[in-house]
């Protein structure tokens, strides 16, 4: 991008370079250049760089990218980093920032404009009353507040609203279904404008155009419709999971007391086998009077537990498990019949016999009939596995609490396996219906194109042969290196092949010593310098579309901040603050929303970026490496996604806070629950960052790693690099693409071919997995769980894991083979680390629990706290530019060098409890009025 200046805009800089490079000129001079000259230079740069200037054709091109853009995700950040990668991809200068700003705006706006007009094209009038009923009648609006609330738990209460609440939209969602896939709008834009209905008051929702207000009731409708689904399911699976653990328990629990019981009793039984060889005992002792002296020793009843002990026959934990099943029967029957018979389960065909004994169950449970009264040979017998036949069927028939459950424990499997799928989902619809569609695939060059994606429009062969070369260069390098004793990490042990490598500690950076020496200040303060310089407040729109903002709503904005952020709660911050409650909950009900704290975190975040010692912090030049990693909080109250995790948590229940954090800033945040594979979210959380720091590498610890990341994040253009612990203990981390015979003499051999055949025969469809995530057509997570897991195994699966073993062993030999990259990694690790650590600091109250009673409220704290930290970040980074500024200018560069290395990541010079004055004139505390007071109070 080129810029046109004055003299008097860039004399400092004109300054700097007399001074560094002409010390003898005596007089000032002029740097005025005339536009003709100007453009000479500029095509002499062009030229140079192989660029070309942003023509008004090109330009035209811009609009028709931002068109296809905008129907992917209309998010201005998102479009605009789209729309300059476009340009860099072919060279071109980037326009100017007015432009580009005025050009997403039309994109976004036509974009509304053309889904609104063919919806109310599309939208039948009887539906149309339907909604201006919720939007204008009293008891449409309740309606909708009811809606809109989440489910705190899995209860039976709880859940018997949640089907009522979805039985309340069927009629609206069933127009839905008909009207939006015509629209050609992404599952993305659905949930963006469904959002709307949560983030606007109703009021909001009254008095904006009406053609938007149905497209955000609508796209609210099938979203929540949909969302109310995935809740049953995860109420289903919960409720499964609970009742299996619980009968392995008891069964364990009962072996083990059968056990011990029978371990008292060998003693007696030993007295019985003594009668036996009992001299004094006379010949002719009838067998009836010795089992009644045995029976006296040990009584009757314990016979078998202690001769089942002695004979060392295995107690049958299976038997004991399935019977207590029976006992859980009225449980399991409350909890998990209303879900089942409330939700259409749907198989692929070599799940047959699964969905009929299943149609069987709801057929009969919708009729209320008794399972148990029903003919034994009416049950298809098919689903039950040949070894637990024993333990259900019996000689006289089926036993029905059995076969319930089995249904049920069948159909947790298969969902979690995506072997069994609901239609009306969101993360358990078929995974053919997370893809593009068929008939859109037919464009799928275009497709391809649009994405820009190098290793998707490259032909398979070209794409596998550069891979194959580049994987057995470095297995003969790496291996070469290691003989030849110049990778001095690599320990080899006594043996054949025996290797370790050795670790490094990279230090801890939280809090560095040079904090020490600044002084106090308020967090209200830091948070009031950050906003004057970065101007966050500007993202709090007002949900009633007002602009204006007076320096009241500042301060009772930045106070429901602090109050969330520091976990101290608005009622609290009224008690504590010159902001009253009212105040407090008026701005947070119409300005403080997860949309509107994302916008505010990324402006902090881009405004960091321009800080000077920002570079510094790209661990490696040019290059900014990111991390990822789950914090856990216990959750105060019970929430749909709050989890037990005894690890953690012990007795109660909690969350993970999942942060990407690049050059010590925290860009972005997810909540999920505590059980959550944090590998399910790595893409999601790096592809979706709105903010203006992109990451090159991105790094997590072992649980960020699946069987596909590699893969996908090496298509989407980052380089994924975890930590691992333990290389040499694992067999399946390095592949080659000969058989293992060939690397005979290798100390880090491959564990086997790779299946080169099997990728070129899916690659069609790994191409079309990879648009449909990059189209935003599909939950990332959802799929990217499906396609990671070992539950089952296609082979368009298998193809992608292949893939992902290419990618994989590359990175794993590179990491093996250089300190600096472990290195970095590290660091970049103990950058989150260090996050986690100003974050614990700032949601200090209360121990840091979340307080509050809905997955929403909880993202609404977490960036809430993530914008104090941003704010501490930012406030610590400017401090140190100016000081790195300052020692550059008087080349102190031993200083400069020492500033580029601490970390912007420190609280102890930040106040965040509260001030205190106690030289200020005090009254004596009055114990007798006080006591008084209560007095009259109990």
């Amino acid at each position: 991008m080129f810029f046109t200046f004055r003299q008097g805009e860039i004399q400092e800089d004109v300054s700097y370079i007399v001074k560094t490079y002409f010390l003898n000129l005596e007089q000032a001079i002029s740097v005025e250049v005339s536009k003709p000259t100007r453009l000479i230079h500029q095509d002499m740069i062009l030229c140079l760089l192989g660029y070309k200037i942003c023509t008004q054709d090109i330009k035209s091109e811009l609009k028709n990218k931002a068109d296809q853009i905008v129907r992917i995700f209309n998010r201005p950040i998102y479009i605009f980093r789209e729309l300059i990668n476009y340009l860099e991809g072919r060279r071109i200068v980037i326009p100017g920032y007015t432009f580009l700003q005025d050009l997403i705006g039309e994109a976004i706006s036509n974009e509304s404009i053309r889904l609104t007009s063919l919806l109310v094209q599309g939208l039948p009038n009887t539906i149309k009353d339907v909604l201006n009923e919720l939007l204008i009648s009293d008891d449409g609006l309740s309606r909708l507040a009811q809606l809109r609330k989440e489910p705190k738990d899995f209860s039976h209460k709880v859940i018997t609203e949640e089907i009522q609440k979805r039985e309340s939209i069927r009629p609206l969602y069933d127009i839905t279904i008909k009207t939006l896939p015509t629209c050609d709008i992404s599952n993305e834009n659905i949930r963006q404008y469904a959002n709307m209905v949560g983030y606007y008051s109703t009021t909001r929702l009254r008095r904006i155009k009406r053609d938007d207000s149905y497209l955000y009731l609508i796209c609210f409708i099938f979203h929540r419709y949909q969302k109310i689904n995935d809740d049953l399911i995860n109420a289903f699976i919960y409720h499964v999971n609970k009742y299996i653990n619980e009968a392995k328990a008891s069964a364990k629990d009962q072996v083990y007391e059968y056990k011990t019981e029978a371990n008292r009793y060998l003693k007696d039984a030993a007295r019985v086998l003594q009668l036996f060889v009992d001299e004094n005992m006379a010949e002719d002792v009838s067998f009836s009077r010795v089992k009644e002296m045995a029976f006296e020793m040990l009584a009757k009843e314990k016979f078998p537990v202690v001769s089942q002990y002695i004979s060392k026959m295995q107690f049958d934990e299976i038997e004991y498990e399935w019977n207590h099943y029976v006992r859980l029967a009225n449980t399991f029957k409350r909890n998990l019949r209303q879900i089942f018979l409330n939700i259409d389960f749907r198989g692929h065909s070599s799940n047959y016999t699964l969905i009929q004994a299943a149609s069987f169950l709801k057929e009969v449970l919708s009729k209320k009939n008794i399972l148990g009264r029903i003919k034994p040979e009416s049950f298809p017998q098919a689903i039950i596995p040949e070894k637990l036949k024993r333990y259900i069927c019996s000689e006289t028939g089926i036993n029905a609490d059995k076969y319930e459950f089995l249904i049920y424990r069948h159909l947790r499997s298969c969902l979690q396996a995506g072997d069994v799928f609901v239609d009306d989902s969101l993360n358990y619809r078929s995974f053919e219906e997370e893809l593009i569609d068929l008939e859109k695939w037919k464009q799928k060059d275009e497709l391809i194109r649009r994405l820009e994606f190098p290793y998707l429009s490259d032909p398979v062969d070209l794409v596998l042969a550069s891979f194959e070369e580049e994987l057995e260069y470095k297995l003969k390098t790496v291996n070469e290196r290691i003989k030849s004793r110049l990778n001095p990490h690599i320990k080899i042990g006594k043996g054949k092949n025996i290797w370790k490598l050795s670790r490094e500690k990279i230090e801890d950076e939280t809090n560095h010593s040079f904090y020490g020496e600044l002084p106090q200040v308020s967090i209200s303060d830091v948070l009031h310098f950050t906003n004057e310089h970065c101007q966050f407040i500007n993202a709090f729109n007002h949900s009633l579309g007002k602009t204006s903002r007076s320096r009241a709503e500042y301060n009772s904005i930045s106070a429901s901040i602090l109050a969330q952020g520091l976990n101290i709660g608005l009622t609290k911050m009224d008690e504590i603050s010159d902001i009253n409650y009212s105040e407090l909950s008026s701005a947070t009900s119409n300005f403080i929303r997860a949309e509107t704290l994302k916008s505010a975190n990324d402006l902090v975040s881009n405004r960091i970026t321009s800080l000077p010692i920002f570079e510094h912090y790209n661990i490696k030049n040019d290059i900014i490496h990111s991390s990822s990693d789950g914090q856990k909080f216990e959750t105060q109250f019970n929430t749909i996604n709050s989890r037990f995790s005894p690890k953690y948590f012990g007795l109660k229940k909690g969350i993970s806070a999942y942060t990407l954090v690049a050059n010590h800033v925290p860009i972005n945040a997810k909540i999920f629950g505590a059980n959550a594979h944090e590998s399910h979210y790595v893409f999601d959380i790096i592809y979706n960052n709105t903010s203006g720091i992109d990451p090159d590498v991105h790094s997590t610890d072992t649980h960020g790693t699946n069987e596909v990341n590699f893969a996908i994040l090496h298509i989407f253009g980052y380089l994924f690099a975890p930590r691992y612990n333990d290389l040499a203990g694992r067999q399946n981390m390095i592949y080659g693409f000969n058989n293992p015979s060939f690397y005979e003499d290798y100390i880090l051999k491959p564990v086997r071919k790779i299946d080169i055949q099997l990728i070129k025969d899916e690659w069609e469809n790994i191409l079309r997995i990879m648009v449909s995530l990059g189209q935003k057509s599909t939950t990332q997570a959802a799929i990217i769980r499906r396609l990671s897991s070992y539950e089952r195994v296609n082979k368009t699966k298998r193809a992608l894991w292949e893939y992902d073993n290419i990618i994989k062993s590359m990175y794993v030999l590179d990491y093996i083979d250089s300190l600096e990259l472990r290195q970095n990694v590290q660091k970049a690790l103990n950058r989150g680390e260090a996050y986690h650590k100003l974050r614990r600091a700032i949601s200090y109250a209360h121990f840091g629990k979340f307080r509050v009673k809905s997955e929403s409220e909880q993202q609404v704290w977490n960036d809430c706290s993530r914008l104090i930290a941003n704010s501490i970040i930012f406030y610590n980074a400017y401090i140190l530019s100016e000081l790195l500024k300052q020692k550059e200018y008087s080349k102190s560069y031993d200083e400069a060098n020492i500033i580029k290395k601490i970390s912007p990541v420190a609280w102890r010079h930040i106040n965040l409890y509260g001030h205190y004055e106690l030289r200020r004139e005090r009254n004596s505390i009055n114990i007798d009025e006080m006591i008084n007071t209560l007095g009259k109070v109990l």
